[in-house]
């Protein structure tokens, strides 16, 4: 795998990022997907928070708003810090093409503190909420085509999971730009659009199309593998809200929820497709 495998290129004077094949979308040549989109603005929003120099801060909630397609294009995004204070930090960060912003995200940022020793209710420890088996899905050190369990068990063919079960999936995550090794936040703000697809992966492929996610955590995840489960989905007329769990080796570490609107006469079939680790698609 080439050792320059990434979402974004810099252009020549670092103002701007340039997709790269990986980052297209499945629903059009034309765009790029919210996995690339969420990890490029997670690479900005961080850089203003170390730029501020709050290294006692950590990120606690991530919400993107994907209300214009991010167009195959090169991408200029701007930030803002909103508010900061001993305890918090808020930043705005948007994608601007073509000088419109096509796409806005917003940044909470936390200082950790003791956890209180009180009784609170917590749920039991979910079977689902854990990753594949080492001898299924080996640490990794570079990107993979993601495994995925639903009603058949995990594995890289999505075909044999286009299926109405409850899905996961297990993924390591691609750097935003070369060479550069994702932080774990940004680990997690890519993935976290993959809760579109746990959520709305259905027996005749994906029907829906996202317009947002947000994003909690409790901690940042260990390392570049992460996984999301789905945990509830509700749909009327067409708008569903979906919530996953995301963890990683050492448990849960946060949740993901996203809404989507149907998109039935551009659904994404899985089973017409395949993928390889280095993020090209094949005809099934």
């Amino acid at each position: 795998m080439p050792d320059n495998l990434s979402f974004f290129t810099l252009d020549d004077d670092g103002s701007s990022l340039v997709p790269t094949p990986l980052a297209i979308s499945s629903w059009s040549e034309t765009q790029l997907h919210g996995v690339a989109v969420s990890g490029a603005l997670a690479r900005a929003a961080e850089s203003e928070v170390h730029a501020a120099g709050r290294t006692d801060l950590r990120a606690a909630r991530w919400t993107v708003d994907l209300f214009r397609p991010v167009r195959n294009e090169p991408l200029v995004i701007r930030t803002e810090v909103v508010r900061e204070s001993a305890r918090l930090l808020l930043v705005d960060v948007a994608v601007e093409q073509e000088g419109r912003t096509v796409t806005r995200a917003a940044g909470l940022f936390l200082k950790p503190t003791e956890t209180p020793d009180v009784g609170l209710w917590a749920p039991e420890p979910d079977p689902l909420f854990a990753p594949p088996p080492l001898e299924v899905a080996p640490a990794a050190e570079e990107p993979h085509v993601p495994f995925v369990r639903s009603d058949a068990d995990w594995s890289q063919d999505f075909g044999a999971h286009q299926n109405a079960g409850r899905k996961s999936s297990w993924n390591h995550v691609v750097p935003v730009v070369p060479q550069e090794r994702p932080s774990g936040f940004v680990a997690a703000a890519a993935t976290a659009d993959g809760a579109s697809l746990t959520t709305n992966w259905g027996a005749r492929g994906v029907e829906h199309i996202n317009t947002d996610l947000t994003l909690t955590l409790t901690r940042l995840p260990d390392g570049l593998d992460v996984g999301l489960t789905a945990l509830h989905r509700t749909e009327h007329d067409g708008i569903a809200a979906g919530t996953s769990v995301m963890f990683d080796r050492s448990g849960v570490c946060g949740t993901v929820q996203v809404t989507a609107l149907a998109n039935s006469r551009r659904a994404i079939n899985f089973e017409q497709v395949r993928y390889r680790d280095d993020g090209t698609r094949v005809e099934a």
